[in-house]
This record gives C-alpha cells, structure tokens and sequence, in this order.
C-alpha cells in the first residue's frame, strides 16, 4: 500500500528504531517527521537525506519528551499527523532501593507520558482526516519484566494498556492503534556495546551476542530497525484495519518462553 499523502510522527527519530521507522515509512510514500531533544545540522541533514532518497517531504523538529507542553507542540508543529509513532524511550538499571528518583521520574515521563501526550494531540487531527494510525513502540517488557529494570518495565506496560485503551475509544472510527514489543534490536547504541562484552567474557563477537546478549531471545538473532520499521508500515495498511489493541512481538520468541 503507498502511504502517498499521510504525514507521520516519529518522536526519538535521529537514530535507532524511530530512524528506521522513518526511512520504512518514507519508502511507503509517507512525508516524515523527526524528532529528538537536540537541534543540530546533522538532525536536519538526516531529514533532508530522507527526502532526497525517496521523494518525500521531511523535515526534523525539537521536542524534549520529558515536557508535557513539548510533546504536544510537535504534534501541533507538525500540521498534519496521520501516523503518530510513538518510539522516544531511555533506560537505567538498578535495584529498586537504589533506584534514583530522577531517573524514575525520567522514564515515565519520556517512555509513557509523552505517549499520552502526543496521543492527546493527534487524535483531533486524525478524526478530522477521517484517518489515523497510532503505533506505540513498547518493549518485550511491556509484555513480561526483568529485575533492575523497575522504571522501564513499568512504563512499558503503562504503554500497552494506553494503546489498548486507545484503541477502545476509536474502535468505531477509521482509527486503530497498537504496541510493537520488540527484543533486542541491532542499533548502533547496542553495536557499540558489543566491544565492551567481549572484553568483559572474554568471548568472539558470535558467541557473545549469542549467549550473553541475546540469551533470552530465543532466535539468538537480532531484530532490525528495518524490520521494525516494517511491521509499523504494516500496521498502516489495509490490511491491519481490523487489527488494533494488541501487542505484535519482533523478539525472536522471547515472550513465548
């Protein structure tokens, strides 16, 4: 399907998961908005390098997911949103006795509240559009936990049960959205950690990503941000009318364990 006309929304878009969404939905037709907390020339060379590659309109805005006001000026920045990916995310591990209240604070606020937010503002332009796609990037811990993880995993879930509920209060309009829970996907934030795991088990690079990386997911593959970006292109098609709600796992069977 050619997703020629649609705009979409890709918040955390510079790099990663949300850059691959971007470039999969670009291919499809669709004009693209980035997104990140910064506001340098390469944000913006990205954008413009997406344009000239697939003949489409991009272009790159700062918004910091942390600040309700923000995550809903980029919505409103962008003008029109027909797809709305909500992929902005970070991390930090510890116990939860050591676990910082600022980090805590942090992660709600970027991995689930700004979902609300960004929600909250497309939604009038999508009923408006007679048209709408929201896609939640959660985690294979929105769908299951691990320890030190307490912030993350718990807006993870906070994300899924979102887009369950937003799924409800369209279910009877040309509107659906639904969470993807990846497992470990290849970014250049995790390659860059694949050195350092070496080093530390004294292992080749397979056999690190295999049994220490990867050792909960059971394809001892990873995901790519292409596949990724794929599934999101999917969920925009005619053939997922029907599907909104639910959670579609890119985790190489980690939540079948």
């Amino acid at each position: 399907m050619s997703l020629k006309g649609k705009t979409a929304v890709i918040t955390g878009s510079n790099s990663g998961i949300g850059l691959g969404v971007a470039v999969e939905l670009a291919k499809a037709g669709a004009d693209v908005v980035l997104n990140s907390f910064t506001d340098s020339p390469e944000d913006h060379a990205i954008a413009a390098k997406i344009a000239a590659d697939h003949g489409v309109k991009a272009r790159y805005i700062k918004a910091d997911m942390s600040n309700a006001e923000e995550c809903r000026a980029l919505v409103e920045k962008a003008g029109q949103c027909d797809i709305l990916v909500n992929n902005a995310g970070i991390q930090h591990v510890a116990p939860i006795e050591a676990f910082p209240t600022s980090k805590w604070d942090a992660i709600i606020a970027i991995n689930m509240s700004s979902v609300f937010h960004t929600t909250a503002a497309a939604l009038p332009m999508m009923r408006k559009a007679g048209w709408g796609r929201v896609v939640n990037i959660a985690s294979a811990h929105g769908l299951t936990a691990s320890p030190y993880k307490s912030a993350y995993v718990a807006a993870k879930h906070g994300v899924v049960g979102l887009s369950k509920t937003t799924a409800l209060e369209t279910a009877q309009e040309p509107i659906t959205c639904n969470a993807v829970c990846p497992g470990y996907v290849l970014t250049p934030l995790v390659e860059a950690q694949i050195p350092d795991q070496m080093a530390a088990h004294n292992m080749d690079r397979e056999t690190v990503i295999k049994e220490v990386m990867l050792e909960r997911q059971p394809s001892r593959e990873f995901a790519t941000t292409a596949q990724l970006g794929g599934t999101v292109v999917f969920l925009c098609s005619d053939a997922a009318t029907q599907i909104t709600g639910t959670t579609i796992s890119v985790d190489g069977g980690w939540t079948a364990l």
